[in-house]
């Protein structure tokens, strides 16, 4: 019965060295898992961050394309009135050499008239 005895004693051994060996992966995949479930946090927390600066990037950027609308809006109606400007100091400019063209006449002959003077 000592034989017996003997390998239940060696297969007891046996279990206990897998028993352990098995605690210790345990133990190993249950770190592994912590800081998992840690990095996990992180990119959440980074996630979250960088979801916050979309939607302040994405606000500037909508108002930053209605300003810009805007200005266009206010440089095309600028334009406009400036030709408008340009073409009524155009026309203006035509009748004062017009005007001056004839006042020049009337004193020219006003001048040549004998006795008026």
């Amino acid at each position: 019965m000592s034989h017996q005895g003997a390998v239940l004693q060696g297969y007891n051994n046996e279990l206990v060295k897998y028993l352990e060996d098995l605690s210790m992966r345990r133990e190993e995949l249950d770190k592994q898992i912590r800081q998992a479930e840690q990095e996990k946090k992180v990119v959440q927390d980074e996630i979250a961050m960088l979801t916050d600066q979309l939607g302040h990037v994405c606000e500037s950027l909508a108002w930053k394309n209605a300003a810009q609308k805007g200005l266009d809006k206010i440089l095309a109606e600028t334009e406009v009135a400036y030709e408008k400007i340009l073409e009524s100091s155009r026309i203006l400019l035509n009748v004062l050499k017009t005007e001056t063209g004839n006042l020049d006449k009337v004193i020219a002959l006003k001048n040549s008239v004998p006795g008026d003077g």
